[in-house]
């Protein structure tokens, strides 16, 4: 690592009723280790440690809506019912206690397959009963289905307010339920839910949009996950150009949205370089650009590799922040997201602030086994 003057990620950040001391977020990491859905002492001790370490926004992983097959791995955690909920309390409170603040990313995984190929009891479900192009899975949503999910996210929302959440986000992202409705390749269908553009396919987005926000009042601010890649195609982009990203992403923002959380496999590679040039804007800072609103970015920051080959078991060395610290110099995005490195060294953001480099820890895929 340089000795580039990290205060650009200490400054503080505000708002609506958010306020964080420094622009540092940890990334949503599904861990599945809440037995039967419910959070317990090692999830409360978890996140709190991430809090004792500095960050200034915990993102959890994702927690299932009140939806029948809304998870594809059998603990990760539900945000509906009494004991899941009092659970994240004493998370929320933890985090507080530890100077820290905190959303719950509330998920509905759609039709997709955990790693342990699990399978919930009930069918699940998709805009169209496809997993990917062309590959059936699951039932097709009907109106009924989409408006009970709908009504499912702002009852999470609501929830996570009551609980004592400073905000809540949304995972619109990486090809689960909401963001197969934004695909094409999975948004086959000819009602109000589908359609040939991006614009119209992000209907059903847009309307939880508009009920968490009528859930939770005017000022609790609202986050959603975007990416442009799904885990069923990398390569996969939703918008080939910032005219479509602004017909994807602004109706959103008008809907209520807050907070964008642009999730891209490396941070420094430029969504545009046709136009801007290899070190032009990222992901975040062109949905910045293009909707005004305020950006969270995202992908291997710290790290010598991309996330991806964690789940193949390889580690990942540090490396240094240079560009991330160049590009938050120029308010390219408001907020980054760091995610494995804050698995294997809780107390990153401690060293990167007192300039300890020498103790920083890579990413070791063995500390995904057990939550420390």
């Amino acid at each position: 690592m340089s000795d580039l003057d990290t205060s650009v990620l200490f400054r503080p950040f505000r708002l609506k009723t958010l306020e964080l001391k420094n622009r540092i977020v940890m990334a949503p990491m599904t861990r599945n280790a809440a037995p039967n859905g419910i959070p317990g002492e090692a999830n409360v001790a978890y996140y709190r440690r991430r809090a004792e370490g500095g960050v200034g926004l915990i993102l959890t992983e994702g927690t299932v809506v009140n939806r029948p097959a809304s998870k594809n791995e059998p603990n990760i955690p539900f945000f509906h019912g009494d004991a899941a909920l009092a659970g994240w309390q004493s998370v929320a409170s933890a985090v507080h206690a530890a100077g820290g603040r905190i959303a719950p990313q509330i998920w509905h995984t759609g039709s997709t397959k955990g790693m342990s190929r699990w399978e919930p009891d009930a069918p699940v479900e998709s805009p169209s009963g496809l997993v990917a192009p062309d590959k059936p899975r699951g039932k097709v949503m009907t109106e009924n289905d989409i408006a009970d999910t709908v009504a499912a996210f702002a009852q999470a929302a609501a929830d996570a307010k009551r609980t004592g959440f400073d905000t809540v986000e949304i995972h619109g992202a990486h090809g689960y339920l909401i963001d197969q409705f934004f695909w094409a390749g999975t948004n086959k269908r000819e009602d109000r839910y589908g359609g040939a553009t991006i614009k119209e396919r992000s209907r059903f987005a847009g309307e939880i949009v508009a009920a968490i926000r009528k859930a939770v009042g005017p000022d609790f601010p609202i986050i959603l996950r975007v990416s442009q890649w799904k885990q069923q195609d990398y390569a996969a982009r939703l918008a080939e150009t910032p005219a479509l990203m602004g017909d994807w992403l602004q109706p959103l923002v008008d809907a209520g949205v807050d907070i964008l959380h642009c999730s891209q496999r490396r941070f420094w590679e430029p969504e545009f370089p046709e136009i801007d040039g290899e070190k032009g804007l990222n992901f975040a800072g062109w949905a910045k650009k293009i909707t005004g609103a305020a950006t969270i970015s995202v992908g291997s920051v710290g790290l010598s590799g991309d996330f991806f080959s964690a789940f193949a078991g390889k580690p990942s060395t540090t490396a240094d922040l240079d560009a991330l610290l160049e590009r938050m110099a120029k308010d390219e995005f408001d907020l980054i997201a760091v995610g494995r490195v804050l698995i294997s060294d809780a107390d990153w953001v401690a060293k990167i602030k007192a300039g300890d480099k020498s103790s920083l820890k890579g990413f070791n895929a063995a500390d995904l086994g057990a939550l420390v």
